[in-house]
């Protein structure tokens, strides 16, 4: 019996080390306004090499915000890997008025967005986590677990979106005329939203902008604040452009995998959540309007 015990509990630690968390809880910075903490931040970031490329302040979220910074070994990495592997390249970055800081887990994301492809990228998912602690200090996994086997055919319940479904928004006949949908319609701030950032690959024909949402009753404030804002790294959202081709992930499965532990109710809470994204989205880019 003790024989038994003892092996269930070694299998029961295997099952838990194979799991993997969104985000990872770093070094505490000095508390301040949300400017100054991500002020901080940006410099620790930047001083380990890393590349500041957008920053997002939520204004229904005043006390959080998102620094957004790219690693050029992992970037050339994914672009290696090419088509939808551009999503990967942007890194997010939380941080609260209280000095808390947090960052994406690169394995976690990664894994779910490379899927067979992960192993490509593996040795410079690996640095650039090294580097993110090195800037950042060790970080401490929470977020919600998902057993590492699932990340790359992932979705929250039978029937929902995995990667990928439902994520066209528009096709175009050149890469050109596709990015200058999307830089048009973020300018013009269509259906209240705009520019974090935008990382354009003219040589591959791939690109990913990160949107902020800003409308009152449809936008990232309402419902990022009913299901957890401690998960504010999830934001903000991406548009990315293959050829001629623009897409983003259908918030089903986007808004599930930055909150994995969400429950069923609180899911319903944010019913509309997932199709009125999409719809602001499809509006950037002068999309007609789905059919539900």
């Amino acid at each position: 019996m003790k024989q038994f015990v003892i092996g269930l509990l070694l299998a029961t630690h295997a099952l838990l080390a194979s799991a993997l968390q969104p985000y990872l809880a770093t070094d505490k910075l000095a508390a301040g306004e949300t400017k100054a903490v991500m002020a901080a931040a940006e410099a620790k970031l930047t001083g380990a090499g890393f590349k500041v490329v957008g920053q997002h302040l939520p204004p229904a979220i005043a006390s959080h915000g998102v620094l957004v910074v790219t690693d050029e070994a992992l970037t050339q990495a994914l672009l290696g890997i090419g088509g939808t592997a551009v999503i990967g390249i942007p890194i997010r970055v939380g941080v609260k008025n209280d000095g808390t800081v947090s960052a994406v887990n690169l394995e976690y994301w990664l894994r779910a967005y490379l899927r067979k492809d992960y192993a490509k990228a593996e040795n410079a998912v690996k640095a650039t986590m090294a580097k993110l602690e090195k800037a950042l200090g060790a970080g401490k996994p929470f977020g919600g677990e998902v057993e590492t086997s699932d990340l790359p055919t992932y979705r929250y319940l039978a029937g929902m979106e995995r990667f990928g479904d439902k994520a066209e928004l528009k096709s175009f006949v050149s890469f050109d005329e596709a990015i200058a949908a999307v830089r048009d319609g973020l300018a013009k701030g269509v259906a209240k939203t705009a520019k974090v950032y935008e990382l354009v690959y003219p040589e591959q024909k791939l690109a990913v902008f990160g949107v902020a949402m800003n409308d009152a009753d449809n936008g990232e404030g309402w419902w990022v604040k009913k299901i957890g804002v401690d998960h504010i790294a999830a934001l903000p959202w991406e548009i990315y452009v293959t050829e001629g081709k623009v897409q983003a992930l259908y918030a089903r499965y986007r808004t599930a995998l930055a909150w994995p532990s969400l429950g069923m109710f609180q899911f319903m809470g944010i019913s509309s959540h997932p199709d009125s994204t999409l719809e602001m989205l499809r509006q950037v880019v002068g999309a007609k309007a789905a059919a539900h």
